[in-house]
């Protein structure tokens, strides 16, 4: 469940007198997502969501997230766009969280991924990254490469208990993935958590891509080879060249990848799965029995990673 904090309906009808959206209708929890608390909120002017920002969230960054869905809505990409008040401010209080309300989006995230999925996918990351790059401020990636031997070494002696050896053998890769990590690729501002349950289809079309409150500014390939994780891998953790080959497809009919880009993918794929695999399996060993959060099995992407050290080139992804 996704909700941690409860809102009653007089705190909500007094928080939205501070806007021009109308009367509460309705409003109920969405059980969906780990990190904050969802509400749809219906009003009678229309339909949004309604966010309140729990403690895994630095309120200091909340202002770069809005302002950077701000920039992407105005930039043409449908994404949801932060309503401010009457005063002009995207960010108020409500039961003793930071709170937004921001704009509904039509459609329902991809349960099972299809090909046909992929090539729409990309390109939305494409058209993402290129709208991205003239929002000038910056925000480091909290969850880079320079965070992974730290998150690691809060797991490393318990790691035995999802796999023997798992400690050892992930400090090693680890090693050779930091040392091999490029420099000098292009960057700018990425999602950096673009899974299937951030990116909404309305009738076989992409309606909108939700959830930027990992987005940083990083390396736009990186941003693709999360991608990759995230959408290329079946039930059975067998890599779907096919559907890897359409969702590069799709990202460079809009942005094409250099060279270097193209050379680096396997340890961007690499480092990707080892980010994911590392957060999973702090959360596997530290999440008390009966937390809300739902905790993610750390091995799925420890067999995802086991496919990226064996790729040579980028022709593994069907490039």
């Amino acid at each position: 469940m996704a909700v941690y904090t409860e809102v009653t309906d007089e705190a909500l009808a007094a928080f939205l007198t501070r806007y021009d959206i109308g009367r509460m209708v309705a409003f109920r929890g969405i059980a969906e997502g780990v990190e904050n608390s969802n509400y749809a909120l219906r009003t009678t002017a229309g339909d949004f969501i309604l966010t309140l920002y729990e403690k895994r969230v630095d309120p200091a960054d909340l202002p770069w997230f809005l302002g950077l869905m701000e920039h992407l809505a105005a930039g043409g990409l449908s994404c949801p766009l932060p309503v401010r008040d009457r005063g002009g401010q995207n960010l108020n209080e409500l039961a003793g969280r930071t709170a937004a309300i921001t704009t509904f989006l039509p459609g329902v995230w991809p349960r099972r991924v299809l090909v046909s999925h992929c090539e729409p996918l990309g390109a939305a990351l494409a058209q993402l990254h290129l709208a991205g790059a003239s929002f000038a401020p910056r925000r480091p990636n909290a969850l880079g490469p320079g965070a992974w031997h730290g998150l690691l070494q809060t797991s490393h002696a318990r790691a035995d208990e999802v796999q023997a050896g798992l400690g050892p053998e992930l400090a090693g890769i680890l090693d050779a993935i930091t040392a091999a990590w490029p420099a000098g690729l292009p960057a700018g501002q990425i999602h950096a958590d673009l899974f299937p349950d951030n990116v909404f289809f309305l009738e076989g079309e992409i309606s909108g891509l939700i959830d930027f409150y990992f987005a940083c500014t990083d390396i736009y390939a990186y941003d693709v080879a999360i991608c990759l994780n995230a959408w290329c891998f079946e039930r059975d953790f067998s890599f779907n060249i096919t559907k890897s080959m359409a969702l590069l497809r799709g990202y460079t009919a809009h942005r094409l990848l250099s060279g270097a880009e193209a050379a680096a993918l396997p340890v961007l794929a690499q480092g990707a799965a080892m980010r994911f695999l590392l957060t999973r399996l702090y959360d596997w060993l530290h999440t008390p029995a009966g937390a809300l959060v739902t905790r993610k099995d750390p091995l799925d992407y420890y067999r995802r990673l086991r496919f990226h050290l064996q790729a040579t080139d980028a022709t593994a992804y069907g490039l």
